[in-house]
């Protein structure tokens, strides 16, 4: 009888709770970075002090950079609030990136992993990947298992336990991947939106302007000034957030390119070495 071996997935609540966590992480996020934002915008920018005559309806004081953007208007505190999601997401992705990259140099790790297969010392590369830890640990140490399985495995062909031992590492990569990638449409997201969010602010502070010239008679000065100072300032801050966004962004996607690609040379190596090493496994064995 031919023995037939099924493959079984990776625990997919270890999924399930990753992407739970993360999820809730930026609901929590999102809604605080607001209401932060508004009080700041009220409290702190808003403060009667920073203008003339003790009412934020007048100009600012001199140099007084918190009664300036004070007079962005109500776009402020929502692309101030895109700001600091922009620093808190990059937090939370240089944690996260950090520990999948593990203990020690990724780089080092995968020549040490290449060395000990071609020393045929599989208890010493799955010894390294639990010391490493990380995601990229976690992938080899899964490929170097079902390595080390096929190995005791007689009812198989070379290319069968070759596969297997692919698939295994392409399942494990499939489910460290999403934990790595996480929150990082929240950055390209606000890359966009921050822009948009502070054109809005502009336009509405140049109506402002405008209606002012528009007036019968002298021109509101306050009212013209406030007005252009409320289309400048939104513009500049929703350029910064966009700006923050597409360099965290893209930084976070080379880093888990880097780690995508150390995967794929750890996988290689493991299969390679296997296929080496058992040039002569290519006859099936018969059970009766």
């Amino acid at each position: 009888m031919e023995k037939k071996t099924a493959v079984v997935s990776k625990d997919a609540n270890v999924e399930v709770k990753t992407s739970t966590a993360g999820s809730l992480f930026a609901t929590i996020v999102i809604p605080l970075s607001v209401l932060v934002c508004v009080l700041v915008y009220m409290f702190v920018l808003g403060n009667p002090a920073n203008f003339e005559g003790g009412s934020n309806e007048n100009h600012p004081l001199p140099g007084n950079y918190l009664g300036i953007v004070y007079k962005g208007g109500w776009v402020v505190p929502i692309l101030m609030a895109l700001v600091l999601m922009v620093f808190i997401f990059a937090i939370e992705r240089v944690l996260t990136i950090s520990k999948a990259k593990g203990t020690k140099s990724v780089p080092a790790f995968v020549r040490n992993i290449s060395a000990k297969l071609n020393q045929r010392d599989i208890n010493g590369a799955i010894a390294a990947c639990d010391a490493q830890k990380g995601s990229v640990a976690n992938v080899v140490k899964a490929g170097l298992l079902k390595y080390k399985e096929m190995q005791n495995e007689p009812e198989l062909l070379k290319a069968e336990k070759v596969a297997a031992i692919q698939k295994e590492i392409e399942e494990s990569t499939s489910l460290e991947l999403p934990m790595l990638e996480k929150n990082l449409v929240i950055l390209s997201t606000i890359a966009s939106i921050s822009t948009l969010t502070g054109l809005i602010g502009t336009v509405l502070g140049m109506i402002k302007a405008f209606a002012a010239l528009a007036s019968s008679g002298t021109p509101d000065a306050t009212a013209l000034s406030n007005g252009i100072s409320e289309a400048l300032i939104n513009t500049a801050i929703g350029i910064t957030g966009s700006a923050l966004a597409i360099i965290a962004y893209n930084y976070f996607t080379s880093k888990i390119d880097e780690l995508t690609y150390s995967i794929d040379e750890a996988g290689f190596s493991i299969i390679s070495t296997f296929a080496a090493q058992h040039q002569n496994a290519n006859v099936r064995q018969q059970t009766v």
